[in-house]
């Protein structure tokens, strides 16, 4: 990410570079004095935005993986917005020199604060984002565990009739409610310790054995489907 932010740093320098160059080279208009305090506020303003936008993108760029800089996309959005903006009004302050400085403040600085609301309204929603991905990941793992142990247990039986009991095993926890809750605390941990009485019975070969612990692992995860139905 940090290459990224490099790259980005360098196209954000010349983007300043070039607005400094117009602001400062252009002539302004004819039989008007250029720097007047209008021209000044809006110098400044647009500054200030170029140094908030990339404040914002250093924020996203540092991201530790590219799932939590797609969710960061909002953020460089929003203060790019921000900095378009920023330019109208900056820009007509710097070009309407006789413009009064305090209609430039107050206009300046509306247009300030909504960009830093919509920045601080952004980074609470990529957080709450992300706690919910969180969230998800947690009350997931459960079900994508046990499916690994299941289709590892599949992969392990030694006889046509084991990896059959297996599979249906298998199939009944792939396709179960992937989302777990405390509620379901009991009813998982008794699946849980089904599914480590099928893996020994399915070391040993033991096709009867396979037989009536799959048939009760498949009862205990209809019930854990039934009862997640009941909290949603």
């Amino acid at each position: 990410m940090k290459k990224r932010f490099n790259l980005y740093i360098i196209a954000w320098a010349v983007l300043l570079a070039l607005f400094n160059v117009i602001a400062f080279v252009s002539v302004g208009w004819a039989g008007q004095e250029k720097y007047t305090s209008s021209f000044w506020i809006g110098y400044v303003f647009i500054t200030v935005m170029f140094i908030g936008q990339l404040i914002c993108s250093y924020m996203a760029f540092k991201a530790d993986s590219a799932k939590k800089l797609f969710y960061n996309i909002s953020l460089i959005r929003t203060s790019y917005i921000g900095l378009i903006v920023s330019f109208i009004v900056g820009g007509l302050c710097m070009l309407i020199s006789p413009l009064p400085y305090w209609v430039g403040v107050i206009v300046c600085a509306i247009v300030l604060a909504a960009n830093v609301l919509s920045v601080v309204k952004a980074a609470a929603a990529i957080d709450e984002t992300e706690r919910v991905d969180t969230k998800v990941k947690t009350q997931t793992y459960f079900i994508k565990s046990l499916t690994v142990d299941a289709d590892t247990l599949m992969a392990s039986a030694k006889t046509e009739a084991v990896k059959a009991e297996c599979r249906k095993v298998y199939e009944a926890i792939r396709y179960s409610d992937p989302m777990s809750n405390d509620a379901l605390a009991s009813v998982e941990s008794q699946i849980t310790v089904k599914l480590d009485e099928l893996s020994e019975a399915v070391k040993s070969d033991d096709t009867n054995k396979v037989t009536e612990i799959a048939n009760e692992i498949i009862i205990l995860v209809g019930d854990r489907n039934k009862k997640c139905k009941l909290l949603k």
